[in-house]
């Protein structure tokens, strides 16, 4: 396993810097999260460069890129401001992976080009009121009826939906005994009639949130089935591997950037006539995100790798979403701390990324979803 970087991904590490230093600045994100505004100047400025086609193959209008490079280019936008790492990570697992990896020739020339230029948004549905952790138990249904199916029910926690084209729905189409069988995954358009989308008020992520989603009597043809009916389960764990891959990188890249700014903050706030990084109890504290931060990337890194040697199992899966998203979470939180009352102020970002990042060890699996992940594979 090589830990270093090829020329060509530092250079293109170096490029989506550049070009969001420009576009998505600090002040920027803050804007897009005060006005609960998402940040579609930075998404379209990336579209702009190429960037949403990392992954997608040439044909596609795509770079051909792996799990690494998608992995950098995530980090990076994280970095930058978590929620367009989030809108970019949905729109490259739902509407260019999933849909290379289980859709129809068909189904790939539709949608791919379309992401790759930044003209089709994606979301996932899979959560409902009565189904969070014990997912496979969703009773949203796909009836079939003549050439086609006719979809009822409510999903929550929908990220992304209301500024979706798309979204890959997990539906259940018929009952086979044991619950993961019988779903199906499908690709329906998020303006078809019978379809009501609801903002949920959130304690973070505001610039583009979650939504939850009722659908009354909506028609979709048989060609919006992804992958084989009744066995959808299986490209659901699917996408939920490559998800958590962008979901740990983007959040990564934000943990580093509260980091950075708490470091600046203690290397030039003075206290007792000295800096308060001098004080060894916050330096310590730096210590030990440190440490975090530098495994969190190593462990992001490892897990590209296995996935680009098709090697990766679920418990590496849970193993990556469990210790990075509890990293984020304990970062956010002493880097507020160290920032004392200025943290918890509004006109400070520090409040931002503590807000943000208390979603990290809940949404797309929770940490004790995570660790009865890990224990099973131990065989307890």
């Amino acid at each position: 396993m090589n830990f270093g970087l090829t020329s060509e991904q530092e250079a293109m590490r170096d490029h989506v810097r550049v070009l969001l230093d420009d576009v998505c600045s600090m002040e920027y994100a803050a804007r897009c999260d005060e006005t609960m505004t998402p940040p579609r100047e930075a998404f379209q400025a990336l579209a702009a460069n190429g960037w949403l086609g990392l992954i997608a193959p040439e044909e596609y209008g795509g770079a051909g890129g792996t799990p690494t490079d998608l992995a950098l280019l995530l980090e990076e936008a994280g970095n930058h401001f978590e929620e367009l790492g989030l809108w970019l990570f949905r729109n490259f697992t739902y509407g260019c992976y999933a849909v290379l990896k289980h859709g129809t020739q068909e189904q790939k020339q539709r949608i791919v080009p379309g992401v790759v230029k930044g003209e089709i948004s994606f979301a996932f549905a899979l959560t409902e009121p009565d189904s969070g952790s014990d997912a496979a138990a969703l009773k949203t249904r796909a009836v079939a009826d003549g050439d086609g199916f006719v979809i009822n029910g409510r999903k929550v926690f929908t990220s992304g939906m209301d500024i979706a084209d798309y979204v890959l729905l997990a539906l259940r189409t018929s009952d086979l005994g044991k619950k993961q069988l019988g779903i199906s995954t499908f690709l329906v358009d998020t303006r078809l009639p019978g379809i009501e989308i609801r903002k949920i008020p959130t304690l973070g992520q505001h610039a583009i949130g979650t939504t939850e989603v009722t659908y009354t009597n909506v028609r979709v043809p048989r060609s919006a089935v992804l992958g084989e009916l009744d066995k959808g389960w299986s490209v659901c764990e699917d996408t939920l591997r490559y998800e958590r891959l962008c979901l740990s990188a983007a959040r990564i890249g934000a943990a580093r950037r509260a980091f950075e700014y708490a470091l600046d903050y203690a290397k030039t706030r003075h206290q007792f006539g000295k800096p308060i990084g001098s004080f060894q109890v916050t330096q310590h504290k730096f210590a030990d995100m440190k440490v975090m931060l530098d495994l969190s990337q190593t462990m992001i890194r490892r897990y590209a790798w296995l996935m680009e040697h098709g090697q990766a199992e679920r418990a590496d899966t849970a193993v990556l979403k469990y210790y990075v998203a509890e990293s984020y979470k304990t970062i956010s939180d002493m880097c507020l701390q160290i920032l004392g009352g200025y943290g918890y102020c509004m006109e400070y970002p520090m409040q931002r990324f503590f807000r943000d990042s208390r979603l990290a060890t809940i949404g797309g699996g929770t940490s004790e979803i995570q660790k009865n992940i890990i224990a099973a594979s131990l065989g307890l």
